[in-house]
């Protein structure tokens, strides 16, 4: 059964850090692109930050220097690492998953709430 798993939401104050996880199910096979979006109350779904399983990163302008995406392939973890947190950052962050070209699948989370009070 496939499942993606996010912890690490909460609230906290503006300046301040989390650190979101998202545990890929193992019967999820050959993960290409791993990576975190966001959705803000009456906003789209954005991209946040993507990673390749070869380690080629993606940032959204908004939270460049400030956050950093990594992954674990043998765990099937991706992580967001996330400081100098604004306002702005508070939405419902998901994780996603996709396929290589050959098996192509697209998988998403439940979604975290990050709330950042100023």
């Amino acid at each position: 059964q496939v499942q993606l798993v996010e912890s690490g939401g909460g609230l906290v104050q503006a300046g301040g850090s989390l650190r979101l996880s998202c545990a890929a199910s193992k019967s999820i096979p050959s993960i290409n692109d791993m990576g975190w979006y966001r959705q803000a109350p009456g906003k789209q779904r954005e991209l946040v930050a993507s990673i390749t399983r070869g380690g080629i990163t993606r940032y959204a302008d908004s939270v460049k220097d400030r956050f950093t995406i990594s992954r674990d392939n043998a765990k099937n973890f991706v992580y967001l690492q996330m400081n100098s947190l604004n306002a702005e950052d508070t939405a419902v962050y998901y994780c996603n998953v996709r396929g290589p070209t050959y098996y192509p699948y697209d998988y998403w989370g439940q979604g975290t709430q990050v709330t950042v009070s100023s």
